[in-house]
């Protein structure tokens, strides 16, 4: 799809959301940060499903039981059925939130399209979503897609945390940059490296002993030990880099809210380093790796605000 192919589609879709009511000035914010929040929330729910041994809980796809969209109940019964089916429940509202959230910036922001974009990329990508789940479920959690799964979670909560930081601005503008060239080339290289962190990271997980499935784990055959180190070392170089970027920023910056992000950044980045080396050495507690997914989406969403704070109007 062309750049102009998009501009006609964010066009017609802004002139439909013409005839809709506007949202009240007081709602916008909570609804965008609902709507961050519950792409976060999905991902812990989903890693409560791999973590109990619940991820074949509903052994069909799209119905959770042959013959049956719900949990069919038998004194047998665990209560797997019951955690699968609840994730999958909660993709529903996850929808209803994005859709909430293109409402609010179509109506809001009528010609604001790169603001539409990425609100419509977080709509897109929830069917998306649900399809890549149907794909694990019916491949008896191959790793191969569970990865895929997580990894299309991280770029819907960095969507959703660009709509909200768009909201800060009333109107969008040039974009030009409040830090140093520079520094704004170290802190998308940053980025990059933690996308390769995360990458890793997702590997680590294939490979380890949490397979989603109590009776018939599937993992991607790696040493586990290997690509854990393979991992470590990945975080040292993205730990010295958003450093860098830290120091970077703080020199240049011509607003105080880029060194805020990557103070944040910073923070985040350490704590979740402490959880990863901690549940390593602990034999991989169901707590801590739990705790360390839900670190995996506030660096995404931290490192999503810095770099987009180094532009101002960046969306």
């Amino acid at each position: 799809m062309t750049d102009v192919d998009r501009a006609t589609g964010t066009s017609r879709l802004a002139r439909a959301a013409g005839r809709l009511p506007t949202v009240p000035s007081s709602w916008v914010r909570p609804l965008l940060v609902a709507n961050l929040v519950a792409e976060v929330g999905i991902v812990v729910t989903g890693g409560v499903v791999r973590l109990t041994g619940s991820g074949l809980g509903c052994s069909t796809w799209p119905e959770c039981q042959p013959g049956s969209f719900t949990p069919v109940r038998t004194p047998a019964s665990s209560f797997h059925d019951l955690v699968e089916f609840g994730n999958r429940t909660l993709t529903g509202v996850v929808g209803v939130l994005a859709l909430v959230s293109l409402w609010v910036v179509l109506t809001r922001w009528p010609q604001r399209r790169r603001l539409h974009l990425a609100a419509v990329g977080v709509l897109a990508g929830i069917p998306a979503q649900a399809v890549l789940g149907g794909i694990t479920v019916l491949t008896g959690l191959n790793p191969w897609p569970v990865m895929s799964h997580f990894l299309l979670s991280m770029v819907l909560v960095a969507l959703s945390t660009a709509v909200v930081r768009g909201a800060r601005d009333e109107v969008s503008g040039p974009g030009e940059l409040v830090v140093h060239p520079l520094a704004r080339r170290l802190a998308l290289g940053t980025s990059a490296v933690g996308a390769a962190v995360l990458l890793l990271g997702v590997v680590v997980t294939g490979s380890g002993p949490h397979s989603g499935d109590a009776d018939h784990p599937a993992r991607t055959g790696f040493d586990p030990r290997f690509v854990s180190w393979m991992h470590a070392d990945a975080v040292m170089l993205f730990c010295g880099l958003v450093i860098a970027t830290l120091v970077a920023v703080s020199i240049s910056a011509e607003t105080s809210e880029a060194r805020r992000a990557w103070t944040v950044v910073l923070v985040v980045t350490l704590a979740q380093g402490l959880i990863g080396y901690v549940q390593y050495f602990t034999k991989l507690p169901e707590a801590l790796v739990l705790l360390h997914m839900l670190g995996a989406s506030l660096l995404v969403v931290s490192l999503t605000f810095g770099v987009l704070s180094t532009r101002r109007h960046p969306v």
